[in-house]
């Protein structure tokens, strides 16, 4: 009988490419758990509402007949958190809810269970790999890495076989967020104080993640790995800029201003974070990823961009 993989997190950016594409090739069959019951799944899954992902959430019906689950489902990274406690807040979706899920998974039967986590567990700026002490600075990035912490120790009590991918900014088809808002304003030929930023950063292009996860799904050495993924080309904002003007068709307006400039503005403006991101450079090895599965991306940065640039 043909597999079935659940996926979490189904009718986000990323988790709506993941669908897609498990069903495109044909191996797998598809449940998709649902917070609520939208009209954008994917053609060919069956559906579960399991309501909002939580410690208490109740998983028996969506982990039936499964043999695998891909856990894309989280509270996403927020510039501006109004909230009184940001980290307590991530921790009921991000760490509790992930653990309650994998806790089931295991006791279900579930043999596979990919979770995605994100670069920020090792922190906003610098180069990385897997093996580097964890450093998140902010609430996202320590709820992230302490529902990696959790769902080691389960994986060791269960025999769970456990996959952690940390990708850094994904874009592409459908992004949304900052990188829309990027596009939006080089596409209306905004200038941008951005031409003087000399930093390198990784990206992964929603394409390249999705096929870094499906081959996580299937192959062996995979089990109880951990993998920073990115295009294996890095970029500097403004050179991501003139990609994006020239998949647009237009002209960068790019205008040279100090970065130090820059963050002292930002910070005025209470965006010294989102600053930080676009002056500073962070970078991952993609070498593990590479050797233990034999990867290499599907795409290239500028074929990522182009598919973005379409969606606008």
């Amino acid at each position: 009988m043909t597999p079935r993989v659940l996926v979490t997190g189904a009718t986000g950016f990323i988790g709506t490419a993941v669908s897609a594409q498990l069903l495109a090739e044909g191996k797998y069959r598809v449940r998709e758990a649902l917070r609520s019951a939208p009209s954008n799944l994917a053609a060919g899954a069956d559906r579960v509402v399991v309501g909002p992902v939580t410690g208490a959430t109740d998983w028996r019906t969506a982990l039936a007949e499964v043999s695998a689950v891909v856990h894309l489902a989280a509270r996403a990274h927020v510039g501006r958190d109004g909230s009184a406690d940001p980290l307590a807040e991530f921790r009921v979706v991000n760490v509790a809810g992930t653990l309650n899920l994998a806790r089931q998974a295991a006791a279900a039967g579930i043999e596979r269970f990919i979770f995605l986590s994100s670069v920020k567990v090792h922190g906003e700026t610098g180069t990385f790999r897997e093996a580097d002490p964890p450093a998140p600075a902010d609430a996202y990035g320590m709820s992230k890495h302490e529902a990696e912490e959790g769902l080691r120790r389960i994986a060791a009590e269960t025999g769970l076989e456990l996959v952690i991918i940390r990708p850094p900014l994904v874009y592409g088809q459908g992004v949304k967020a900052n990188f829309r808002a990027l596009m939006r304003a080089v596409a209306r030929g905004v200038p941008l104080p951005l031409g003087g930023i000399r930093n390198r950063r990784s990206l992964v292009a929603l394409d390249n993640l999705v096929d870094v996860i499906l081959v996580s799904l299937q192959h062996p050495a995979a089990v109880n790995e951990t993998f920073l993924v990115s295009d294996g080309e890095d970029v500097s904002t403004p050179d991501l800029i003139r990609r994006l003007a020239a998949a647009m068709g237009c002209k960068a307006r790019l205008i040279s201003v100090s970065p130090a400039v820059l963050l002292f503005a930002a910070t005025l403006l209470g965006r010294r974070d989102a600053a930080r991101r676009l002056v500073g450079s962070l970078q991952v090895d993609i070498s593990r990823v590479r050797q233990v599965l034999d990867w290499a991306p599907r795409v290239s940065v500028d074929v990522g961009i182009r598919r973005a640039v379409a969606s606008l």
